[in-house]
């Protein structure tokens, strides 16, 4: 599928006001497996000074962070959601940012995409960033 929606990928200053606003990011799919690139990417937000907040099925902590089963259980306030998980579960994702009412930024990874999940979020008031690597744009500035 293509990234047929218009996103701020191309826009480095709005990539850059992203990340100079941001400072709590919540990381659906961060896996405990540090040969996992969720893993690689949240560590490495992690040491740039972003809050990270893990969102996973399974584990206590993940990077010594309280790792929560949904967004839903976040009891913070998340400025930004990283998503590692599949295309599919962008819709119920998409939900549960707009549930929220905090999220500002709807990020999903490389090789992740959903349109309809993407226009939800934006629709919502939320900037949107598809199939970009959040490592990557954040080491680009």
């Amino acid at each position: 599928m293509e990234c047929e929606f218009p996103s701020v990928n191309s826009n480095k200053e709005e990539v850059k006001e992203i990340f100079s606003s941001v400072k709590t990011i919540a990381i659906l799919g961060l896996s405990p497996d540090e040969t996992k690139a969720s893993h690689e990417v949240a560590k490495y937000l992690q040491e740039a000074g972003f809050k990270i907040i893990p969102v996973y099925p399974k584990e206590e902590t993940i990077l010594g962070e309280k790792v929560f089963r949904s967004l839903k259980e976040i009891d913070c306030n998340v400025d930004m959601v990283d998503v590692f998980r599949k295309p599919e579960a962008l819709d119920a994702i998409a939900e549960a940012c707009i549930a929220r009412g905090d999220v500002k930024i709807f990020w999903t990874q490389i090789g992740i995409i959903n349109n309809a999940a993407a226009q939800k979020a934006e629709d919502a008031g939320m900037q949107v960033v598809q199939n970009q690597c959040s490592m990557v744009e954040h080491k680009n500035l």
